[in-house]
């Protein structure tokens, strides 16, 4: 399996994409406050095959935060809830929504980014990994080979 990871994408970018949806293995919105120095960021992210939590996989959207006034998570979290519903869990600094609606799609993931910084003050930049890609798909897609980051076989 050859996985090919994108990173530094900005939320405009992902306007341009067309990428086979199904070969998404996750992706992850950091959503920075500035300065960046003072490291402020919530982080949105979904794995395809769930994310571990405790002993077993949850699937659905999650975000973890850093430096983020506790205040601030049920204003987050509901955002999040709105948007995907799902079963709220936490775990240590990271918010689960157990079965919320899996986002693939650019377009929808550069949506969730610009709503992110517009409602959040944030500046998003965004992850995406893939498996099975040949470079030839991954050219078709629009994916900036100046943004691939090589992932160890």
């Amino acid at each position: 399996m050859v996985r090919s990871r994108y990173w530094k994408i900005t939320s405009d970018e992902m306007d341009n994409f067309a990428y086979d949806e199904s070969k998404l293995l996750n992706w992850e919105i950091k959503c920075i406050r500035e300065p960046e120095e003072e490291a402020i960021f919530i982080g949105v992210f979904m794995y395809k095959h769930g994310t571990a939590y405790d002993y077993e996989s949850v699937k659905g959207i999650c975000y973890f935060y850093n430096n983020i006034d506790r205040k601030e998570l049920p204003v987050i979290t509901e955002f999040l809830k709105g948007k995907f519903n799902g079963k709220e869990m936490e775990k240590g600094e990271r918010i689960f929504l157990k079965d919320s609606k899996e986002i693939y799609a650019s377009k929808d993931i550069g949506n969730l980014a610009k709503e992110m910084e517009s409602k959040f003050n944030t500046k998003a930049i965004i992850s995406l990994e893939f498996e099975d890609l040949t470079t030839d798909q991954l050219k078709e897609a629009g994916l900036p080979e100046a943004k691939l980051l090589p992932i160890p076989t």
